[in-house]
């Protein structure tokens, strides 16, 4: 099995202003500065991108991501972000599809991919976040619902890029709720999920793809989910925005 470094990112969502973002992260880096067993990304709101990259361009250990971006590299997309400013700020790594992004703002699976490849192809890591609701869920349905989130908004991306790709699973139903997944049912999903990236590439792809968990994830569960054979690390909403907390999930992904 391919050796596959760890990654914990947060999604701080629509919190902290840049004076209180650059607050918490130098709570954070008091805690993880010179944690390097896992990657590890911070991913504030676009107005903070540019005072938290000031703090930790230097820190090799930690890296910047947005929270989405568009399409298209440029153009009269007014209140949108391209993948060339978020790299113009330093930032190595973006969110795409996540599940809010899909709920609020209707995107589907096919602007998704194409969001995705404008990352790749600027040299960001995109992470894409698939996952059911609880009624998909209820219905057994998460198999149906993760392979159409896969084949549509994945796959068909360059095999020469896909490995720099990031799927974050994320139960809806998990998220915000206080909910999670068992560390069983993610680990179910997780390995379902690496067979689909086997069948549309290779088996020896498939096992160098990391696959993070989304969903509640705190530090009172972290070990158990982070150490699940296809878990290879957590996109962490909520705990994220505390940096103790953040701090104890970054150190429960230590192999």
């Amino acid at each position: 099995m391919a050796y596959r470094k760890k990654i914990v990112a947060g999604n701080w969502k629509m919190n902290k202003s840049a004076t209180e973002a650059r607050v918490l992260v130098a709570d954070i880096l008091m805690e993880i500065k010179k944690f390097d067993a896992s990657d590890i990304v911070i991913c504030p709101p676009f107005t903070s991108l540019a005072a938290i990259s000031e703090l930790i361009n230097e820190v090799p250990n930690i890296r910047l991501g947005a929270q989405n971006l568009h399409q298209q590299s440029n153009g009269a997309f007014t209140g949108e972000i391209s993948a060339g400013m978020l790299r113009d700020l330093y930032c190595r790594y973006v969110i795409v599809g996540h599940s809010e992004r899909r709920q609020y703002y209707k995107e589907t699976d096919e602007l998704i991919k194409e969001k995705a490849k404008a990352a790749l192809d600027a040299n960001l890591k995109p992470i894409v976040c698939i996952g059911e609701t609880l009624a998909e869920r209820e219905a057994n349905d998460w198999k149906k619902v993760i392979t159409r989130q896969v084949d549509n908004g994945i796959a068909g991306i360059d095999e020469k890029q896909i490995e720099d790709l990031i799927i974050a699973y994320e139960p809806v139903w998990a998220i915000g709720t206080g909910k999670n997944a068992t560390p069983e049912q993610a680990q179910e999903v997780h390995h379902f999920i690496r067979g689909l990236i086997a069948k549309h590439y290779s088996s020896a792809i498939a096992s160098k793809i990391r696959i993070q968990y989304g969903g509640s994830v705190k530090p009172d569960n972290a070990k158990q989910l982070l150490h699940q054979p296809d878990i290879d690390g957590a996109l962490v909403g909520g705990a994220s925005l505390d940096a103790r907390a953040f701090a104890a999930i970054v150190l429960a992904s230590r192999h």
